[in-house]
């Protein structure tokens, strides 16, 4: 009997529960055993490794995080350390390995492949940067919260009348602040792939805004985007011809709670069960993407080859608009 192994690694998000799920219960209908590990990498180190069942994951479908747990592991790097990962899997007779996580954790899964040890990886990370899928696992409930969020925000300065700062996720990747500012109908997004604007520009934006006749001015920023938004807050309090008010709203790690979405439980299953289904017919190196209507395995050694570009596109669009 065939025994393969599942662990969520790096950043939570919504969306992991269901593709743990899809993966067990798609393998065992399959005969083959499913052992989950605990706190991703480190787990495989520590030996934190259990037998899943059918009923093991009933009722996760709808709940957010994952119930394995989730680590970062930078040890993970030295290959003395992924001998040791690959020594307590074959200890537990575990032939294969689904790796569900970022660029980071499916860097690691990759580097198991080339010291001959079969790994899938699935795609979840919430600033959608894997490159070679068009959406990760996590995505979809990711941006929905923060649409939400500033819809709210919106309410709030439009009654005020103030010009609101609002911080999302994404160190090296503009996707949440690109997408959800042109959701949300924002008058400026900035993004780290891009240089600029300069303050005194984004002054101006907000200036524009209020003679312009608007009630609010949002202004949605990616963590990454240097100089940063503190930077951004201190130069615009110090202007007094703004028109409006400044405030603040980091959204942090409420982006990534929540129960997953409709899309972010279907999505995983889907992956989930490709995953599972590849390793078990002897695929490794790979990783499940979804590419224009179509799911398919993808070359883990392209997909982290590099982070997934910015849609120069709607960029343009999102300048259009605002």
């Amino acid at each position: 009997m065939q025994r393969i192994a599942v662990l969520t690694s790096g950043g939570d998000g919504p969306g992991l529960n269901p593709c743990i799920r899809a993966v067990t219960r798609r393998a065992i209908k399959q005969g083959a055993e499913v052992y989950g590990v605990h706190w991703g990498y480190k787990g495989l180190l520590s030996g934190e490794i259990t037998l899943l069942e059918s009923r093991d994951v009933g009722g996760i479908l709808g709940q957010g995080g994952t119930f394995l747990g989730t680590a970062r592991c930078p040890e993970f790097a030295d290959i003395q350390v992924r001998r040791k990962a690959i020594r307590t899997m074959n200890q537990h007779k575990i032939n294969g390995l689904v790796v569900i996580g970022g660029n980071g954790s499916l860097t690691g899964a990759l580097a198991l492949h080339q010291m001959g040890f079969p790994a899938i990886g699935i795609p979840a990370s919430i600033d959608n940067d894997i490159d070679g899928t068009d959406i990760a696992v996590g995505v979809d409930t990711t941006l929905n919260t923060i649409v939400d969020a500033i819809d709210r925000i919106k309410d709030t300065a439009t009654s005020h009348q103030r010009a609101f700062l609002i911080e999302v996720m994404g160190r090296d990747c503009g996707y949440l602040a690109l997408r959800s500012g042109l959701a949300g109908g924002a008058e400026m997004v900035l993004v780290p792939e891009l240089e600029g604007p300069s303050l005194e520009k984004i002054a101006d934006t907000v200036v524009d805004a209020y003679v312009a006749g608007k009630h609010h001015c949002i202004l949605v920023i990616a963590e990454g985007w240097k100089p940063g938004t503190r930077a951004v807050a201190d130069y615009l309090l110090n202007r007094t011809d703004l028109g409006f008010d400044v405030r603040v709203t980091v959204l942090g790690y409420v982006q990534r709670g929540g129960r997953p979405s409709v899309f972010d439980r279907v999505l995983a299953s889907r992956m989930g069960a490709l995953a599972a289904d590849g390793l078990l017919n002897g695929e490794t190196g790979k990783m499940t993407a979804l590419r224009g209507r179509k799911l398919e395995l993808f070359p883990l050694e392209e997909a982290v080859r590099q982070l997934r570009p910015l849609d120069t596109a709607l960029v343009e669009l999102a300048d259009m608009l605002d």
